[in-house]
């Protein structure tokens, strides 16, 4: 079969470009951060955990998203991708939305690793800066995607679609943020705490990966329940363990404020974990009070 490539103007296409751009500076942020010593991270030994898991944390996303953006890059220039059995519509704004997500969380979270240097070198900076504007790239892509029309963009190009999005990026803040509180178990805060919020978590993020899946394989039709009462019970499912989850990290940050406690790095990990479980939170309300209104319209048809 002879290989199908663009045409001469779709190469300076809108999308052809920011991918390019998205593959450029996203292999130019982890090949800094590669070629950077551990040592010249940080200097301080006690928060040597919390920093490797960041790390590596950050090191995954940029190195993910850039091959996947990389196979779709190529994939669309000699179009492939009606070859491929997925919905390639939701693939490739899921992947923009979540890459902007993430892109966006490892530009916070790199700095903030580096920010205990004495010095500021320039290769972590500019790894910095390429993140953000890997970042800038994925939000640009999700722009233009969102912007075509209904049935170009496909269900994750939707309100609702991007709200799972929104929570499968909760989830996965959840996982750095877990492992790093512990190896740094905080004192006044009881063990029974990380694993009820771990479980959480986990559920949640399971859940939003069977949604990803059913949806980018077009697997709806063979679901056993209808499509759309699935999603309603997963949001309900997702608001009430989150809603445990809150409550959880509120309580914790109590706790943390004990009397001759010492400040460390993981209140500052308690506070992030807070900060994304609340924005996970909302985003799971919304997204079943969007599933609720489907099924009463439903309904009343």
């Amino acid at each position: 079969m002879p290989v199908i490539v663009l045409e001469a103007r779709d190469f300076i296409s809108p999308l052809f470009l920011v991918r390019t751009w998205e593959v450029l500076t996203g292999c130019t942020t982890f090949s800094l951060v590669a070629s950077l010593e551990p040592s010249k991270l940080n200097k301080s030994s006690s928060d040597l955990h919390h920093h490797n898991t960041f790390r590596i944390f950050c090191m995954f996303t940029w190195c993910f998203f850039f091959t996947l953006t990389l196979l779709i890059h190529i994939l669309s220039v000699i179009q492939f991708h009606s070859l491929i059995p997925i919905s390639w519509k939701n693939l490739t704004i899921t992947v923009a939305a979540l890459g902007a997500l993430m892109c966006l969380s490892a530009s916070v979270v790199f700095p903030w690793i580096i920010m205990d240097n004495q010095r500021v070198l320039p290769r972590p900076v500019a790894a910095a800066v390429a993140s953000f504007l890997t970042f800038l790239a994925y939000s640009s892509e999700s722009y233009v995607l969102c912007t075509r029309a209904h049935e170009q963009r496909g269900y994750m190009g939707s309100m609702p679609g991007l709200l799972k999005t929104l929570q499968l990026w909760g989830g996965c803040q959840m996982i750095p943020l877990v492992v790093a509180l512990v190896y740094g178990f905080p004192s006044g805060v009881h063990s029974w705490q990380l694993w009820a919020s771990g479980v959480s978590y986990g559920v949640c993020v399971f859940m939003s990966l069977v949604t990803l899946v059913v949806i980018l394989g077009d697997f709806a039709g063979r679901c056993l329940l209808p499509f759309d009462r699935f999603l309603a019970a997963f949001s309900l499912i997702g608001v009430l363990l989150y809603m445990v989850a809150t409550v959880i990290c509120f309580t914790k940050i109590l706790q943390l404020k004990d009397p001759g406690q010492n400040p460390d790095k993981s209140a500052e990990l308690v506070i992030m974990e807070t900060v994304v479980a609340s924005i996970t939170l909302l985003a799971y309300t919304v997204d079943l009070a969007f599933s609720i209104k489907l099924l009463c319209d439903r309904s009343h048809a």
